[in-house]
């Protein structure tokens, strides 16, 4: 059985958001139900099989945390979180056990993503053990969250910028990257008020 760990993306600036209007410091401190966004993406990686669940905290880290006291979630601080999400990307990698067989990569503003995504996303590492990526599609169209696998993580530990996991799989032959089709949502994010309203709501409007 396969042992993969889960890298929460939290750790970027809110520019967009807090650019139009939104009154939080980061938008993954907002409330949906009740719930932080930050809380809900954490609890779903939790509920998986992914193991251990790491963090990446940089802008408002202290509200980011704050909304994960008391969760069994491990935080790691990125330093260099202005230089963009790729140096997220590699302190989360370079974050996981030596064992990991690869890490599912989750954006911390996606909050409706669904553990049994993450079992999926695992699960086909296991069919295909030899890929170096797996990502599930709709319509498709390739979403979020990925897995990368160990072999891919050196490569990933070169990106620079706004380069994520996205720009790394496009990277690789059509061989090396699982493509599994989802009924799961995974498109939406908040990036804007507007569409923590639509979160909100309910309309769960996908790009």
């Amino acid at each position: 059985m396969s042992r993969v760990a889960a890298v929460v993306l939290a750790a970027g600036r809110s520019s967009r958001f807090r650019a139009a209007g939104g009154a939080e410091e980061t938008k993954l401190a907002a409330e949906i139900e009740g719930k932080p966004i930050i809380v809900r993406v954490v609890e779903a990686a939790l509920a998986s099989r992914a193991r251990p669940v790491i963090v990446v905290v940089g802008h408002a880290s202290g509200a980011v945390e704050a909304a994960l006291a008391g969760s069994p979630a491990t935080i790691a601080f990125n330093p260099d979180f202005e230089t963009g999400i790729a140096s997220s990307l590699r302190l989360g990698l370079a974050s996981t056990p030596l064992d990991s067989d690869g890490a599912v990569v989750l954006l911390g503003d996606m909050p409706n993503v669904a553990p049994r995504l993450i079992d999926d996303l695992i699960a086909a590492l296991e069919a295909r053990p030899t890929v170096c990526a797996v990502a599930p599609t709709r319509g498709g169209r390739r979403g979020n969250p990925v897995l990368i696998a160990r072999p891919l993580f050196g490569r990933a530990l070169l990106l620079d910028g706004d380069e994520g996991a996205r720009r790394l799989l496009e990277a690789l032959p059509p061989g090396d990257v699982v493509e599994i089709a989802s009924a799961c949502d995974v498109f939406f994010d908040v990036d804007t008020p507007d569409d923590l309203a639509s979160a909100r709501r309910g309309n769960k409007n996908e790009r």
